[in-house]
């Protein structure tokens, strides 16, 4: 088994088959990624709104790879174990216009920096403290399409799923669409929500560790995944409390549920409208509760009292 490590140089920030890998591996090595937040830079702690927006489009989601696998070809499958995530030391949460799940409501651009030099949790405010539960929300293989393709969105070559159970123990199975495969990943997250609703989770610099393994001839439709064990240990010991969305769309109802988290979150916390929705991003998540009652189907949001110091009263 060999160990290789890439550096923060070793990136690219589309999808393209084409792609020189940064590396060729074989079948049960260690690759160490290091990589840049999602702004590639752009954001930086102590920087406003103003310096920071719009984003540089050229410069978001550079990804550590391509990694080429030595035997990967179409119809294998890439078996990928995550053995290790460390954050760097800040990370950041923003609204940003046009994006996320509730545009028509935020049209301003909004920034939330966090302290993660820790490395247990960090504060949306001395009574809100959100545990490290660190991933890699973009992890895929090259589409077998020729060309350029923005990272967004996911498809059936795995990409920006944003998945926040893909923490160190889990392992993540990707169907391979060209030789070699050409494996990617970045956009990591400290912590994230299930539905990462304002576009953005905890964003961090991220150094991780992933072994490579080969499945030959195992046919996936898409990715699948293992975890270790439970799936949210770090916020279930005092319960949750959820809100409901009920619409005969899907999507309505996730907005509709996050709207009326936000209003709870402002109601009961204090919190501005802003930090509600920038909460719901890094610590809420999102079920389908029901999708068989037609015409209504059901989206239940779920806020965690664990990460309220005084119980979440």
């Amino acid at each position: 088994m060999g160990e290789h490590v890439l550096t923060r140089s070793q990136i690219h920030h589309k999808w393209n088959r084409d792609q020189p890998p940064a590396i060729e591996i074989e079948p049960g090595d260690v690759v160490v990624f290091n990589t840049e937040e999602v702004s590639g830079g752009q954001m930086r702690p102590g920087r406003s709104v103003a310096e920071i927006f719009p984003l540089d489009p050229e410069r978001i989601y550079p990804l550590g790879g391509p990694v080429f696998i030595k035997g990967a070809r179409p119809g294998d499958a890439l078996r990928v174990r995550i053995l290790s995530l460390t954050p760097g030391d800040w990370g950041w949460t923003a609204i940003i216009p046009n994006a996320g799940l509730l545009p028509e409501d935020f049209h301003e651009p909004f920034i939330k920096y966090w302290d993660l030099s820790n490395g247990r949790d960090t504060a949306l405010r001395s009574d809100i403290v959100i545990p490290l539960d660190p991933f890699c929300g973009v992890m895929g293989v090259a589409r077998d399409e020729p060309g350029e393709f923005r990272v967004l969105p996911p498809g059936p070559f795995g990409g920006n799923m944003d998945i926040r159970h893909l923490t160190a123990g889990a392992t993540l199975l990707l169907p391979v669409w060209v030789d070699g495969g050409l494996f990617s990943a970045g956009d990591c997250h400290a912590a994230q929500g299930d539905g990462e609703v304002c576009v953005s989770g905890i964003e961090c610099p991220m150094t991780f560790t992933l072994q490579f393994d080969l499945v030959k001839g195992k046919q996936l439709r898409g990715p699948q995944l293992m975890t270790p064990g439970p799936l949210t240990q770090k916020y279930d010991r005092k319960g949750y409390y959820a809100t409901t969305g009920i619409a005969p769309d899907l999507m309505d109802a996730a907005k509709e549920t996050v709207r009326s988290m936000i209003a709870h979150c402002v109601e009961t916390y204090g919190l501005s409208r802003e930090e509600a929705y920038v909460l719901a991003s890094a610590a809420v998540d999102l079920k389908i509760s029901e999708v068989v009652d037609r015409p209504n189907w059901i989206v239940s949001a779920y806020l965690p009292l664990s990460i309220f110091r005084d119980g979440g009263g």
